[in-house]
């Protein structure tokens, strides 16, 4: 009798026990799935970068009404980088590490982008980065969504030396996007047997570009290119106007100013002007239509949305199909479903490239109107294949150039007059 006694309890305490561990299993697997937003909320990046956080959350909120993923709501967590790189790091460490998120979207600068590698890829986390960049990376733990070198800097290039014509005059903001992209578009000038008029450049956020503007003037060049960032492009333009350097006459082909800094700045001024990107507001399709709706639905009809909005809009549902394809959130499981991704985003379909996981896009040149949009001048026929290095020199070069500008800055990714 004591015996059967005593294996009836055991019995009982091993189904407690069981049922006790279901339920915690169960409970876990209900919790929402936390995600990282890292984005500058404040300092001279947030006049482009704040607004891709709404980007990715209208992205989330969509998904979450739709069912939400695994059977589980995702769960932002934003956190401000504060156009300070090595906030940057700190951030994505304390969301991977005290906040437990199973993916970070973020990052705007190349600076940025370049502190925060290290910590994903210490941690094994995943990056979805959406911004246009200098190419000369490749890494497992980053999913780049904006263009490459191929897909933006080369093809502007070439559209504006059989457009515009053959002298050029390049200024940017000090840090390693701008470096790393003027010698792409230089090699590709001397190729074409360009002239380069000039090759300046000014810390980040500074507005000390008169100097700059009296070489323009004096040098005339046939079209300039901008790589400019944040509120410098405010005072560049201006000073531009004021010195007489008018877009009938010498344009610029800009590849940081978008809808959202033509919203504040005077578009009047900059009409005639070029950017390039893949995506504009402007671009004339059902998908892109809706999605313009949607978002000025949710956030005002006065905001605008450009390209990088609109590639930390497709980067969440690029991930959100990787999770679903997987049945887990384990980033060894997510890259293997990443691979060849295909989704038909506002720009058009994009695809993620399985070898290097940046992302196959449509090229467009527009033309800055007085309204703020752009004209489509130019379009690519179809995606282009994503091409990290570019093939003007080595891989071991570019790699090469990169080591040589952060050790010349002092192990840093900007001049050291830089954040």
């Amino acid at each position: 009798m004591y015996k059967k006694t005593l294996i009836g309890i055991i019995l009982c305490l091993i189904f407690i026990g069981g049922w006790w561990f279901f339920k915690q299993y169960q409970q876990r697997d209900r919790e929402p799935i936390k995600v990282g937003i890292l984005h500058s909320l404040s300092g001279v990046m947030a006049i482009s970068e704040s607004q891709l956080i709404d980007a990715t959350l209208i992205a989330i909120d969509e998904i979450n009404l739709n069912g939400g993923l695994l059977g589980r709501t995702i769960k932002p967590v934003v956190a401000d980088g504060r156009s300070d790189w090595p906030t940057f790091a700190k951030e994505a460490e304390r969301l991977i590490a005290e906040e437990g998120v199973t993916v970070i979207f973020g990052c705007y600068t190349s600076a940025s982008r370049k502190n925060v590698k290290p910590v994903v890829e210490r941690y094994d986390s995943l990056l979805f980065y959406p911004v246009p960049y200098e190419g000369v990376e490749q890494s497992p733990n980053i999913v780049y969504n904006g263009a490459s070198p191929n897909q933006l800097y080369i093809p502007a290039v070439k559209w504006c030396f059989d457009h515009l014509g053959k002298r050029f005059f390049l200024v940017g903001s000090d840090y390693i996007w701008p470096r790393t992209v003027h010698t792409v578009m230089k090699d590709l000038i001397s190729a074409l047997r360009g002239e380069i008029l000039g090759d300046e450049y000014v810390l980040v956020g500074s507005d000390d570009v008169e100097k700059i503007v009296e070489k323009i003037v004096k040098t005339r060049p046939d079209i300039i290119l901008s790589t400019l960032v944040g509120t410098t492009n405010i005072a560049f333009y201006e000073k531009l106007h004021s010195a007489g350097i008018k877009p009938d006459k010498i344009p610029t082909m800009a590849f940081a100013i978008s809808e959202v800094e033509l919203a504040q700045m005077n578009a009047e001024e900059l009409a005639g002007n070029y950017s390039c990107w893949s995506y504009f507001q402007s671009v004339d399709s059902k998908t892109n239509r809706e999605f313009v709706r949607r978002f000025k639905t949710k956030y005002g009809q006065n905001r605008m949305i450009n390209d990088s909005i609109e590639a930390g809009y497709f980067g969440v549902y690029i991930w959100a199909q990787s999770v679903r394809d997987a049945g887990s959130t384990e980033v060894g499981a997510v890259r293997k479903a990443l691979a060849d991704q295909s989704f038909e985003a506002p720009e058009g379909i994009v695809y993620i490239d399985g070898d290097t996981q940046h992302t196959w896009k449509t090229v467009r040149i527009g033309k800055i109107r007085k309204d703020g949009q752009f004209d489509i001048v130019w379009s690519s026929k179809k995606p282009v294949r994503p091409v990290p290095y570019p093939i003007y020199r080595t891989k071991s070069e570019w790699e090469k150039l990169i080591l040589d500008l952060y050790i010349g800055w002092g192990e840093r990714w900007a001049n050291p007059g830089n954040k």
